[in-house]
């Protein structure tokens, strides 16, 4: 999801318009592969029984499938999301799915995150951060409510780590990207959009050292697909 401070009402719109083709958009531009990133990164989290878990910037809720069944019935998934039609979306898919009884729906904005300190066992960001324009605030926020021992996950496009593979990763994502997502969504202007967050974003170093500025101790990651992604953790000690 995308958040842009003064323009956060434009993006709700931009994603209002697109959420039913969202989780297709998705496959297509990534060939499927988010779907490999998600999942390793759910194994990274060692989310497990009885666990409370916030998924901050949800979407669709894609991930909530396998944290639902990791945390059991003694646990919680709490999904927050920024727009009403993401969240009104995702609940319908887990519940035609079977998914209800340890599921939560907060629609909310992850810079004023609505809870007290210490009660979350795990935060999840999938594919949100870069959007935050207050990252700093979002993650000494997510520090907070999180329980000593707790963790902070975050999967996001990053930068690539080897040459060509950059280059032809820029040259896929302003000339292709756009032209799919006016095709799929008829909405081109909100995929232009996510290609100029990417670049935007910083890079795996720089991401780290705002996680470790936050408080959070112990704080590496993991390149993915030669650094396309990158998935950080962060611990609460």
């Amino acid at each position: 999801m995308f958040y842009l401070g003064n323009k956060k009402n434009k993006i709700i719109e931009i994603f209002n318009k697109i959420v039913n083709r969202y989780d297709l958009m998705n496959d297509i531009m990534s060939f499927g592969i988010h779907r490999i990133w998600k999942k390793i990164l759910i194994n990274y989290s060692n989310v497990s029984y009885g666990e409370k878990v916030l998924n901050l910037a949800c979407g669709t809720g894609d991930l909530t499938y396998k944290l639902s069944s990791l945390v059991g019935n003694d646990g919680e998934i709490i999904l927050l999301d920024i727009s009403f039609n993401m969240l009104k979306n995702s609940r319908i898919k887990l519940r035609n799915s079977g998914i209800l009884g340890n599921i939560s729906y907060i629609q909310g904005d992850a810079e004023e995150l609505p809870f007290s300190k210490n009660i979350f066992d795990c935060i999840i960001i999938s594919f949100g951060i870069r959007n935050f324009p207050k990252k700093d605030q979002v993650l000494k926020s997510s520090y907070k409510i999180l329980k000593l021992g707790g963790r902070i996950m975050i999967l996001e496009f990053s930068k690539p780590v080897i040459n060509i593979f950059r280059k032809i990763y820029d040259l896929y994502s302003f000339n292709i990207i756009p032209l799919i997502g006016k095709v799929i969504t008829n909405s081109k202007d909100s995929y232009e959009y996510l290609v100029k967050s990417i670049r935007l974003h910083p890079n795996q170093e720089e991401l780290k050292s705002m996680i470790i500025n936050a408080g959070f101790s112990n704080v590496n990651y993991i390149n993915l697909t030669g650094g396309i992604v990158a998935i950080h953790k962060g611990y609460k000690i």
